[in-house]
């Protein structure tokens, strides 16, 4: 655990590179800034345990019928849904106890899996090619960013899609009264310039079709 943490407070856990700076100090976490990427990360110390983080998400009211949630999630599925055909193959990828995305997408006339470490355990899809795969509210919370997004380069088909949707990060001056920044679940931050990082690293192209949504094409 030292080991980790130490190498967490050198390198960014989003490009792997670095140098990290600390940027700022909430209470009694430390977030850092990296040079390369732009992201923000919270110091390892602040990360809560596993069973706490799966006790924040339980608390998430992310009902598949939610009109409220759904309209959230459109500013994804909108834009997402002009670039696909009906009948792909996609994954809801950390799709959390409420899945309202991938019904969306089902609704449209794709064909979705679900998959959450948490709540849709299914590891099998790891092992199969997608059309194009969704993360939405996913990757604020990953511990190794960079070989999430490897892995799900390695599952998607070529000219698949993957679509994100997070709070960027773009006002340091608000950063610690951000409402994004005060789950304590959330610890990576991502900037446009983080997002197009790790595009450029993969060979893949990159749209942002409104704040908070990125899609990226693998050629």
């Amino acid at each position: 655990m030292e080991a980790r943490n130490l190498a967490a407070r050198h390198f960014c856990s989003v490009c792997h590179r670095g140098p990290l700076t600390e940027f700022a100090r909430v209470g009694p976490r430390l977030y850092r800034r990296c040079g390369c990427c732009g992201a923000t990360l919270m110091d390892p110390q602040g990360w809560l345990s596993p069973g706490e983080e799966r006790e924040v998400y339980r608390l998430h009211d992310n009902a598949v019928d939610d009109i409220g949630y759904r309209r959230f999630l459109s500013k994804l599925a909108d834009p997402l849904l002009q670039q696909l055909t009906p009948g792909l193959k996609g994954l809801d990828f950390g799709c959390g106890p409420g899945p309202a995305l991938a019904a969306m997408l089902e609704e449209q006339g794709m064909d979705v899996a679900r998959y959450d470490p948490a709540f849709f355990p299914d590891d099998s899809v790891f092992r199969q090619q997608w059309d194009f795969i969704t993360c939405t509210e996913v990757i604020e919370h990953l511990k190794d960013p960079l070989g999430v997004f490897h892995q799900l380069d390695a599952m998607l088909g070529q000219g698949g899609v993957l679509g994100v949707m997070t709070c960027f990060q773009t006002d340091d001056s608000r950063f610690a009264n951000w409402h994004y920044r005060r789950d304590p679940t959330h610890i990576v931050f991502y900037r446009e310039q983080t997002l197009q990082w790790l595009a450029d690293h993969l060979g893949w192209s990159l749209e942002i079709p409104c704040k908070d949504v990125a899609i990226f094409h693998k050629p």
